[in-house]
């Protein structure tokens, strides 16, 4: 064993350990394939990811990840839908998810960053973790970049939208009354944190299905590496 060790690399041994694979099937992976296969995974994962939510009505039309008005918002929302206003709040809800839809294709040059400045420890880490780690190692290094990304695309989305100025009213009154939090208190942030929560989703329900099905996938360095974990 200490010489494989040596002579493969930890990676292919730890892929054994946390799979329960048979020692014989995963001779063959060094750490170059062990990552490389991760990468390309990750990779393929992004771009589905980003292809899905940046485009029209890739948050709207997807009940996972519609951004709806605020849940402590909703009584106002209904009393608007009674009063004849529904037309202004669907208006409105549009409007955010376009803003969101907006911003995630810019999202792709700083994910395939921190994906390229994957360390060899983060890829242990992924490989042996839980079936969305690699969505929470991207997560941990590209959140708050992210955010300031995002903002000003959300920003300039929603000031085209009539309705944003009586969304800030509104949920700044919530702020006041300790309805809302202050994260939740203008339209722009709002939208940006449940953009950042969509996008996130995704990438996690990508990542769960090239786990679970492996050998569906098109790559057979793919197929080896993550063939190898299950």
């Amino acid at each position: 064993m200490t010489k494989y060790i040596a002579s493969r690399g930890l990676l292919p041994l730890l892929l054994v350990c946390a799979a329960g694979a048979a020692f014989a099937d995963v001779t063959a992976l060094s750490n170059a394939d062990a990552s490389a296969g991760l990468k390309k995974a990750l990779d393929q994962g992004i771009n589905s990811a980003v292809g899905k939510l940046g485009v029209a009505d890739g948050f709207l039309k997807d009940p996972q990840v519609k951004i709806q008005l605020p849940p402590k918002l909703a009584k106002a929302a209904d009393m608007m839908h009674m009063l004849g206003l529904g037309d202004q709040v669907d208006q409105l809800v549009t409007a955010m998810n376009r803003a969101a839809e907006a911003a995630v294709p810019e999202s792709k040059p700083l994910l395939k960053a921190a994906l390229q400045k994957m360390s060899l420890a983060d890829a242990k880490n992924i490989l042996t973790g839980g079936g969305d780690a690699a969505t929470q190692y991207f997560k941990k290094v590209t959140y708050a970049p992210l955010q300031d990304k995002f903002r000003p695309i959300i920003a300039r989305t929603t000031r085209q939208a009539k309705l944003a100025e009586k969304y800030d009213a509104l949920a700044g009154k919530g702020v006041e009354l300790g309805l809302l939090k202050s994260d939740e208190g203008s339209l722009e942030s709002y939208v940006t944190e449940k953009t950042l929560d969509g996008l996130f989703f995704m990438m996690a329900q990508e990542e769960r299905a090239i786990r679970q099905d492996p050998l569906g996938q098109a790559s057979s360095l793919l197929k080896k590496v993550f063939g190898a974990v299950r």
